[in-house]
């Protein structure tokens, strides 16, 4: 049986994960990364993308996080995310709507467009729309 650490994803609304798990896989900034208990202490940046752990069961458990932070410490990660979404909790009928306003904007090519803006409200609603039909 493999050993566990503790892992929270908190967003400035609320807690969204506050559990022990067996291993942590997240979106680094500069790469995916992995952690398990006794992992070496460590502290980046994330970006946008899927949040992946197996809890105490041994059941893989997939988030939608939208950026933040990531605390690795040999007992615990803290994930201090913008925004995070369980799968279960993603609206996918929202998110294919968004996905197509963004894909409707970036076809568009208004000349007051914020094409990076639009790219990204393009990227999170296909991540969303991803991660909610994965079973």
């Amino acid at each position: 049986m493999a050993e566990k650490l503790f892992l929270e994803v908190v967003t400035p609304q609320k807690a969204i994960v506050s559990e022990t798990v067996e291993i942590v896989v997240a979106p680094g900034s500069e790469g995916e990364f992995g952690a398990l208990k006794g992992h070496t202490t460590f502290l980046t940046s994330l970006k946008m993308g899927t949040l992946r752990y197996k809890d105490a069961n041994g059941k893989e458990r997939l988030l939608f996080i939208n950026g933040g932070f990531a605390e690795v410490l040999p007992n615990k990660v803290t994930i201090l995310a913008e925004s995070a979404e369980r799968r279960k909790d993603i609206d996918v009928t929202r998110a294919q709507k968004s996905k197509e306003r963004a894909e409707q904007r970036l076809s568009a090519k208004a000349s007051d467009l914020d094409l990076v803006r639009a790219e990204v409200a393009l990227r999170r609603a296909i991540d969303r729309i991803k991660i909610a039909g994965t079973r």
